[in-house]
């Protein structure tokens, strides 16, 4: 395996670990995703993906300082907005974007099964 295939594979085995422990350890289930209002979960991968981009990009140098307040579009109660290591953030809004399309997906099948009945 070539080193651009590992980092791709332990940055995808990453978000999937995320993604597990969003589930398992915080009790976010697929049912409970399916109560957020569409774009919620997207809302928030932006917010963390944002604030990797303050940390990373040269032209913002990190002036929103969104290490302490949460984006605008940061949809759930502020004590939910945890960034920390930009790499982590990143692996989060991921996380949160599989969510969000794992949500898409369930919505559309149940609409079909609906229109199937």
């Amino acid at each position: 395996m070539t080193t651009t295939t590992q980092t791709m594979a332990q940055a995808w085995l990453d978000v999937l670990a995320e993604r597990r422990r969003q589930v398992e350890a915080e009790g976010w289930t697929l049912q409970h995703d399916d109560e957020h209002p569409a774009g919620d979960l997207a809302a928030a991968a932006s917010a963390y993906a944002l604030f990797a981009s303050d940390e990373l990009n040269p032209k913002s140098l990190g002036s929103c300082e969104y290490d302490q307040v949460a984006p605008f579009m940061w949809p759930f109660h502020i004590k939910w907005w945890k960034p920390n290591l930009v790499r982590r953030a990143l692996v989060k809004a991921a996380a949160l974007l599989l969510a969000e399309i794992e949500r898409l997906d369930r919505a559309k099948l149940q609409r079909k099964e609906a229109s199937d009945a």
